[in-house]
């Protein structure tokens, strides 16, 4: 990008999608992938106005397989919400719009590893001297210290170390857990970190360095298991599952999960499969005795599934017992819950025309919330914000 930097009196083209509780918070999103990008959408859903800085080849993740023939489903579904500008922040030309971006900026947010940020002149405590108010996130794999630091992470290469894999496969047969979960929680992590500093901010008037990764939050969404007591060996089964009669079940078409671990939904679901004699048997009336019994549980309870299908039992069921049949995720577009909730939303892109997608996931009862945008082309409003810190894209030069 080549730019000349001069007042202008252009006004950016750029609905004004800003209401919400973090309406007028400015984030710079110069993460790539799922956790950081996913962490400044949840921020956007916010009613902040996010910024995607993407270099001129784009987030890698427009690249990633997609069956949709010009866009990354991936990517869309990552960053729905933002604005998106190219900056080579390899250029001088570049890094000096960053910086009239930073000036106005309320957050700052990167994946990049620990070493990168003073190379690209945009470290923190440099930034910080711009401007003493800006919060600045940097999500790493492991963490900014240690002997792991400038080590790249990714979700499932986290999953695979903290326990998380070894756990859903048979003894020695791990399986990852697909879906991006270690991504998620840490965007998650990132979103409600961000806003923790922005509410300090408000009482200080300073900003800070806020430090969020991948290891930590693998270990989080861990935290029932991950406890270890002095007196206990290290061969210790340490996962809280039941067991037993909560998990997946064939039935006789499709699986339902079941849950009933309280004695009324135990009690509920005996009399409904027709095996009311497990209930009032006193061998299986705590979890832990129903988890000790299961070889002897399972297979009655199973035979009496075979009756109907996930469906049926569903609605057999009803509120007695908490279940689901297991369902594709296209099952989800049109489900009437997903629906009352308001949790679809209807997007236009350019390139991959009308689509459904999430709407924002959470709700604020006083605070009215604007229309969502998709999620941008690369570089679709770069002349736009760039004009509005005053640089006019010399066009002729790019």
């Amino acid at each position: 990008m080549t730019s000349s930097s001069h007042e202008s009196a252009a006004t950016p083209a750029i609905a004004d999608h800003s209401a919400g509780p973090l309406a007028g918070i400015k984030v710079l999103d110069l993460s790539a992938y799922i956790a950081g990008p996913y962490g400044c959408t949840l921020l956007a859903d916010q009613g902040a106005e996010v910024i995607k800085v993407e270099p001129p080849q784009g987030d890698n993740l427009r690249n990633y397989p997609s069956t949709l023939p010009q866009e990354s489903r991936a990517f869309l579904g990552v960053n729905r919400g933002k604005l998106g500008i190219v900056l080579d922040l390899k250029t001088q030309a570049g890094h000096d719009a960053l910086m009239k971006l930073v000036d106005q900026a309320d957050v700052l947010v990167h994946n990049f590893r620990p070493a990168v940020p003073a190379k690209l002149g945009i470290a923190y405590d440099s930034l910080r001297e711009r401007n003493p108010r800006l919060i600045y996130c940097a999500l790493t794999g492991y963490g900014d210290t240690g002997p792991m630091r400038d080590k790249a992470g990714y979700d499932q290469v986290l999953q695979s170390m903290s326990g998380i894999c070894s756990l859903q496969g048979a003894p020695g047969d791990a399986e990852i857990v697909y879906g991006s979960v270690v991504d998620y929680y840490a965007a998650s992590m990132l979103a409600a970190s961000v806003a923790s500093a922005l509410y300090a901010r408000e009482r200080t008037g300073h900003g800070q360095y806020v430090g969020v990764s991948l290891l930590a939050s693998a270990l989080a969404m861990q935290s029932a298991r991950f406890v270890w007591a002095d007196s206990e060996p290290r061969e210790r089964f340490r996962d809280m599952r039941s067991g037993g009669i909560t998990g997946l079940h064939p039935t006789g078409e499709g699986s339902i999960y079941l849950s009933a671990n309280t004695p009324h939904f135990w009690a509920a679901l005996c009399e409904l499969i027709g095996r009311p004699q497990l209930a009032a048997d006193p061998r299986f009336d705590t979890v832990r005795k129903r988890a000790e019994h299961a070889d002897e549980i399972v297979p009655v309870l199973r035979d009496a599934l075979r009756a109907h299908s996930a469906k049926e039992w569903e609605q057999i069921f009803g509120e007695q017992v908490p279940c689901s049949a297991a369902r594709d995720i296209e099952d989800m577009f049109d489900h009437p819950q997903v629906l009352a909730q308001g949790l679809v939303e209807t997007y236009r892109h350019d390139n991959a025309g009308p689509y459904r997608g999430l709407a924002r996931p959470f709700r604020f009862g006083a605070v009215p919330l604007a229309a969502q945008r998709a999620a941008p082309r690369l570089g679709e409003h770069t002349e736009e914000v760039l004009a509005s810190v005053g640089i006019v894209v010399d066009k002729d030069a790019e």
